[in-house]
Parts: structure tokens; sequence; C-alpha cells
């Protein structure tokens, strides 16, 4: 990842990625104290990738298309990162 924006304030929490056509390859946006997202509204695919509190992932979720109500990360989930769908590699998948 090149460049990750942070919205930290509530106005950047509420729009996120909306509005948007799309991220340019490497960018995305994180939302800490965040366990779920919901996509409608959104114009493209996203990748999520749901951290714990050491930072490491806890849930994947790939492609995941507009329209969407909820899509959760499960209780570990804290911080939420999005980005463009393919942003993930397969090896995001393979746990040490």
């Amino acid at each position: 990842m090149e460049r990750c924006s942070w919205a930290e304030r509530t106005r950047d929490r509420l729009r996120g990625l909306l509005g948007r056509d799309g991220l340019a390859r490497g960018e995305a946006m994180a939302f800490p104290r965040c366990g779920a997202v919901h996509t409608v509204g959104m114009r493209f695919p996203i990748d999520v990738a749901f951290l714990g509190r050491d930072g490491r992932p806890v849930r994947l979720a790939r492609a995941v298309p507009p329209g969407r109500l909820l899509v959760w990360g499960g209780f570990r989930a804290r911080t939420t990162v999005e980005a463009a769908a393919g942003w993930l590699p397969p090896a995001a998948d393979k746990r040490p």
C-alpha cells in the first residue's frame, strides 16, 4: 500500500469512499474503531481487510460489490481498510 488515508473525523467516516469513481492503484482508506462497513451508494467494488488490535487481519472480504448493506469483520475487528477490488494479494489468505 503506497497511500492510506485515515478517516478519523466523523465527517470523513460518514463519507468514506462515497462519491468516488474509484481508487488509484496503491491507495486505500482506513477506518479506526470500525468492525463493519456497507457499500450502499458506492460506484465500484472494494476489497476490505478487517484488522484486530494487533494490526493483523482477522477477516478479508474480496470484491465486495456496491449496494451491500453490511459486511462484518467479526467481534475481533477493530480497524477496517478499504481499497479497490484486486488489492488483496492471494497470499494474504495464508496465515504464518
